[in-house]
């Protein structure tokens, strides 16, 4: 009879401990983020990590998100619950979220610590660099129990990822101004994960210096860098029509390579795998300028 009750008692407690199945990463912060099971219930509080959780095998978890949370399009089914900058609360907690994915430079430092202060578990994401990314897909698959699907996305995205660095990482340098709005005008410095993508394809972010991280900007500071390639981010895919300001400054290198050019900001800004379709358009626009300059093409070689 003791040796029956010892075995039952082992096998209650392995299975109490396989229904647990607790699961644990750091945040990007570095804030030991602990469940006792997998999440089933995810709230996204940014559109970037809205598509992290479907690329990671998760988005049949989330039960809200934030507006322009529309990648992929399964993404516009699920109910909103506010913006990036400003939350419903209540409604969030109504949704009884067992996880939520907190953008810690868009929503800010004090949203996290509230949602903290609410019993609520939370994932704070800030990623910086394109390598980041992939970091991100494992840890939101370990959070939401889709450690395979997340470990094939975040091995693909690397691969991909790789693969552009290899392309770009001998190609002769050129100097660029990401113009992410016109009014104010602002742009990025080079903690940036958009300076982290102009250096991979072998340009130099001429605000990479700048103190804030989307400093604002004028006009006279962009001239006297003298970029020779100008990107816009601030529409979608159209070409937004401020680009055609710089025209007026026809001893710009830009404007004389005719290196003018826009991408989507989905597709540079968001801290997505789609990002590295954004990076291949820039790769593509800087190989352009340096055909219009004349550079060669290669850096040359020490002694050269």
């Amino acid at each position: 009879m003791n040796y029956l009750k010892v075995t039952l008692l082992v096998i209650l407690c392995f299975v109490s401990t396989g229904l647990r199945a607790e699961v644990m990463v750091n945040d990007d912060l570095g804030k030991s983020v602990r469940l006792d099971q997998p999440a089933n219930r995810i709230i996204s509080l940014a559109p970037h990590l809205t598509e992290i959780a479907f690329a990671a095998g998760a988005g049949d978890k989330l039960v809200g998100v934030v507006s322009y949370s529309d990648y992929p399009p399964a993404a516009l089914d699920i109910p909103i619950i506010g913006s990036y900058n400003s939350i419903n609360y209540e409604a969030l907690v109504a949704l009884q979220p067992d996880l939520v994915l907190v953008w810690n430079s868009g929503n800010g430092e004090e949203l996290a610590e509230r949602l903290n202060a609410l019993g609520l578990t939370v994932f704070v994401s800030e990623p910086k660099r394109l390598s980041d990314i992939a970091r991100s897909l494992n840890k939101i698959g370990v959070l939401s129990g889709t450690v395979s699907v997340a470990e094939k996305a975040a091995a693909h995205y690397l691969r991909r990822y790789q693969a552009l660095v290899a392309d770009n990482s001998s190609k002769a340098p050129v100097n660029v101004f990401i113009e992410v709005w016109h009014e104010p005008m602002m742009t990025v410095n080079g903690t940036h994960i958009i300076s982290d993508s102009i250096e991979l394809c072998g340009g130099v972010n001429i605000f990479a210096e700048a103190l804030p991280l989307v400093p604002r900007i004028n006009v006279e500071s962009v001239v006297r860098a003298n970029p020779d390639v100008i990107i816009a981010t601030g529409m979608a895919d159209e070409r937004p029509e401020w680009l055609d300001n710089w025209l007026i400054w026809e001893d710009l290198s830009a404007v004389k390579s005719n290196s003018l050019h826009s991408i989507n900001p989905d597709l540079i800004g968001r801290h997505s795998p789609r990002i590295l379709q954004g990076v291949t358009q820039l790769c593509d626009y800087f190989d352009q300028a340096r055909k219009s300059l004349g550079l060669n093409p290669n850096k040359p070689s020490d002694g050269l």
